[in-house]
């Protein structure tokens, strides 16, 4: 025997260990389990994102085991699996991610993943948002904002918006997708199939979790839709990355952010300077900072224009408190729509 086919054989006994011992130390206890001694085996079901974590818990309620890859309070677009979470996704039954355009590294994992696994990219069903759609309609309201002033001012703005959208654009696609309450729905659908694949025996339970989580989204839809009706402007100014355009698509609000989709994108001057200039001339009372990450963009364009901050969280992830107390994502969205309705002046 060759030493490269002793160092497979070696390895594939290490895996088959490991997987042997992962399920003994998953199997209940006799003191753990009922009278009748036959507890029920969870599903093990793992997903990438806090939204997915959420919409599986509810969808599984008693019958799954749900696991965030993210860590809490972790910023998502920063995350990069370990070798122990590869083992994780490997052992378990549902792996959930939301899709290529969002965690391209579970695009590429999947393909090592066992056949057993049922896989959920979440994005399926959805028509992503082109990022170029998305910052042509934010630069349109911007000048539509400029429309009024002088030829050599608009010269100068015109080269601030050619700016900014050479900084923005990557010819990708939105990846938030659940931040458009219908989408969201389509989520829970797909995660719904994979569990009636899994565990066809409690399909019922399944499907009226599933149901009801919809109803929920769809009755949360309705509240955005009737609180954001009258408001005293519709501009929301975010000093984060471009992470809520489905939602402003679907309120018809108008949407501007100072970075890109990624996160550690820094904003030109210029980008800066035409946010500034656009607060100070449409009276902006309010700007908007994002969840678990630094809020200096936010907070300088506060202290340039005398506008107050408010948290908009796209629930990408949550904090450990958060997680602990059992966040959720509805009373995320929920929260969102009080801050919305304070930032915009809604009646």
């Amino acid at each position: 025997m060759s030493m490269n086919t002793k160092l497979l054989w070696l390895g594939g006994v290490v895996v088959l260990v490991g997987i042997v011992v992962g399920i003994v130390l998953r199997a209940p206890s006799s003191e753990e389990s009922p009278v009748s001694g036959n507890t029920p085996k969870k599903l093990s079901v793992v997903t990438t994102l806090f939204p997915l974590y959420d919409f599986s818990k509810a969808i599984g309620g008693e019958y799954a085991d749900v696991t965030l890859l993210l860590p809490p309070g972790v910023e998502s677009h920063s995350f990069e699996p370990k070798p122990s979470d590869m083992i994780r996704i490997d052992q378990s039954d549902i792996f959930a991610y939301t899709g290529k355009a969002m965690e391209p590294w579970a695009e590429d994992l999947r393909k090592g993943i066992r056949p057993s696994v049922a896989v959920v990219d979440a994005s399926q069903g959805i028509e992503l948002m082109k990022e170029s759609e998305e910052m042509e309609e934010a630069e349109e309201s911007q000048e539509m904002d400029h429309e009024h002033e002088g030829e050599s001012e608009h010269a100068d703005h015109s080269s601030d918006h050619e700016e900014a959208e050479e900084h923005h654009h990557h010819g990708g696609a939105d990846p938030h997708v659940w931040l458009d309450f219908d989408n969201a729905a389509i989520m829970v659908s797909s995660l719904e199939k994979a569990f009636l694949e899994k565990d066809p025996a409690h399909a019922a339970v399944y499907q009226k979790n599933a149901e009801a989580y919809r109803a929920r989204l769809a009755g949360l839809d309705k509240e955005y839709i009737a609180g954001l009706a009258s408001c005293s402007t519709r501009q929301v100014v975010v000093g984060g990355h471009y992470a809520f355009g489905y939602l402003a698509h679907r309120y018809g609000l108008e949407y501007v952010a100072a970075q890109g989709f990624a996160p550690d994108a820094e904003p030109s001057a210029k980008d800066l300077a035409l946010l500034v200039d656009q607060v100070k001339k449409n009276n902006i009372k309010f700007v908007f900072y994002e969840e678990l990450t630094s809020p200096k963009i936010a907070e300088a364009l506060a202290n340039e224009t005398g506008a107050k901050m408010l948290l908009l969280n796209a629930a990408h992830n949550i904090a450990k408190d958060d997680y602990v107390k059992g966040t959720t994502f509805l009373g995320i969205m929920t929260e969102n729509l009080a801050s919305l309705r304070e930032g915009l002046g809604c009646k």
